[in-house]
């Protein structure tokens, strides 16, 4: 008996539905359930939530060895308006310290606006003369005090997997989708190989 009309639109109907859901499902099941739960005797856990640690530490090793190195830090920094960051800093915090000396009888007549400033320019002069020094000694503590690679692992390894998940949707949210539309395009296909399948040996 050949196969009808019917055979030929549900059966591939029916194989695309399973593609699609069952892809659906797999990915839904990236990141859940969050927490393991026991069904039927069988430990189920999202695989992002249950290799987390794992996760964090293989992220922490890529940005820590090839994305943002110490020597790329210090390069960026190096970039940075020193002059205006050291200037801001002194006067953000000499102001209260000046403010209370001018208040002392024979100390405060002394600091004129004019000393002020000039105090300002010789340090901010003294700084920038050995700004390559300073920038040498900060790449020298950055490599010695900052472990980028620990620092990212801990982070990610502390995200909730919520926000875990946001990061990872924001990235592959169209890849994941097309993986579920796929799913059911593949069950139509394979609908139909077995539509035909049955054909042939009718």
């Amino acid at each position: 008996m050949e196969p009808t009309l019917t055979t030929w639109l549900a059966i591939p109907a029916v194989g695309g539905v399973i593609g699609y859901v069952t892809n659906r499902l797999a990915v839904r099941m990236l990141f859940r359930p969050v927490k393991p739960v026991r069904i039927l005797g069988l430990r189920l856990q999202g695989l992002i939530p249950r290799r987390q640690a794992d996760i964090a530490k293989s992220i922490g090793h890529v940005v820590g060895t090839h994305l943002l190195r110490h020597d790329d830090i210090a390069r960026g920094l190096s970039r940075l308006d020193l002059e205006k960051l050291v200037g801001d800093a002194l006067d953000t915090g000499l102001a209260p310290k000046i403010a209370e000396l001018r208040g002392l009888p024979l100390i405060g007549g002394f600091l004129t606006d004019d000393r002020i400033q000039d105090l300002r320019r010789s340090v901010l002069k003294g700084v920038m003369a050995n700004k390559e020094r300073l920038f040498a000694s900060l790449e020298k503590a950055l490599e010695s005090d900052l472990d980028v690679h620990e620092l990212v692992e801990s982070k990610v390894a502390a995200f909730p997997v919520h926000t875990l998940e946001d990061l990872v949707l924001q990235v592959a949210r169209r890849e994941l989708r097309a993986i579920e539309i796929l799913g059911g395009v593949l069950g139509v296909i394979i609908g139909l190989g077995q539509v035909a399948l049955l054909y042939l040996i009718a």
